[in-house]
């Protein structure tokens, strides 16, 4: 098990899919950027882990995402950046999962989510040479696949959709919050309702009970998600610069955490303290490289796109 998963073949073509996107970030007028891997702080969201390491200094946690470093330096006036970096999860590894991956992530100030995505819908289009995105909203989304308008039902209407593709009894009363059906309902109907279309999906405008970090207007998250070839590849945002509500959605996810009896996190105040002294008006994007190079490459395994996977690292 010495040799390395992918073959140098593949591994020189991945090579050549990075220095495309860093030409295409470089053309735009962004600049690239390298923030910590381990910090003093992990994150709050329910559905993601850290692993957490020991240091002489106490307790450090391998961050799952740049985003909280990339914002303090949005917030110090850095203009449009972007990064590859890696980062982990503590989450089963499988067919699209390692727990170490490589993810690009970009914000530009001035945009809102609209704008954003037709960044992301330019870059799939230079990287894997696609047409244009088909865009929709999470609303249509769902009645296009389920016939279910996630904004206006009633609790029957739901447990029929539910109990019509066989998920009634996938949620316990342990793993249950508000949101846990149409988790359920995107990743199992949604998504694979659309994994035959020739283009990227955009799905946008989420739930507000869905914004994570994103801005709200009226009930409505500014925020999409992009799937291609079965695969979510992509999470951007209208971003959240307004510090007090960021602490009271930090707040509510250690509540849901105590909730599903999973540990709480402290708050990150190098974070709040950023969006205090002024995070510009901007998107930002989170995109799966690892995934992005599966599609390109017309793999069926991350793990082929991979040096090293977990099982031989």
């Amino acid at each position: 098990m010495w040799r390395p998963t992918a073959s140098v073949i593949d591994l020189k073509k991945r090579a050549q899919i990075m220095r495309k996107i860093r030409r295409f970030f470089i053309d735009k007028g962004y600049f690239e950027v390298e923030t910590p891997l381990m910090a003093s702080h992990g994150v709050t969201d329910v559905y993601l882990n850290n692993f957490s390491v020991e240091t002489p200094e106490g307790i450090a946690y391998l961050q799952t995402s740049p985003e909280f470093h990339m914002k303090r330096l949005l917030a110090a006036d850095s203009g449009p950046i972007f990064q590859l970096a890696k980062v982990f999860r503590d989450d089963e590894k499988g067919r699209l999962h390692n727990r170490e991956f490589s993810l690009l992530e970009w914000y530009r100030p001035g945009f809102d989510h609209h704008a954003l995505m037709q960044e992301v819908d330019d870059l799939l289009q230079f990287i894997l040479e696609t047409g244009p995105a088909l865009k929709l909203t999470y609303q249509q989304a769902f009645l296009t696949a389920t016939n279910l308008d996630p904004f206006a039902h009633s609790a029957e209407q739901l447990n029929q959709v539910l109990c019509h593709h066989g998920l009634e009894q996938v949620l316990s009363d342990e793993e249950y919050d508000s949101n846990a059906p149409y988790y359920l309902l995107m990743s199992h109907v949604v998504e694979p309702y659309f994994a035959n279309s020739l283009a990227p999906v955009f799905i946008y405008d989420f739930p507000k009970s869905q914004a994570a970090l994103a801005q709200c207007r009226e009930e409505v998250a500014s925020r999409f998600e992009v799937y291609f070839k079965g695969k979510e590849l992509a999470n951007g945002f209208h971003e959240l610069t307004e510090p007090h509500e960021q602490r009271q959605r930090f707040e509510a996810d250690n509540h849901l955490r105590e909730q599903l009896n999973l540990p709480t996190q402290a708050i990150d105040d190098y974070f709040i303290a950023a969006l205090q002294s002024g995070l510009p008006d901007c998107a930002g994007v989170a995109l799966g490289v690892d995934r992005l190079c599966m599609i390109a490459l017309e793999k069926n395994s991350i793990s082929q796109v991979l040096s090293f996977d977990a099982h031989n690292a």
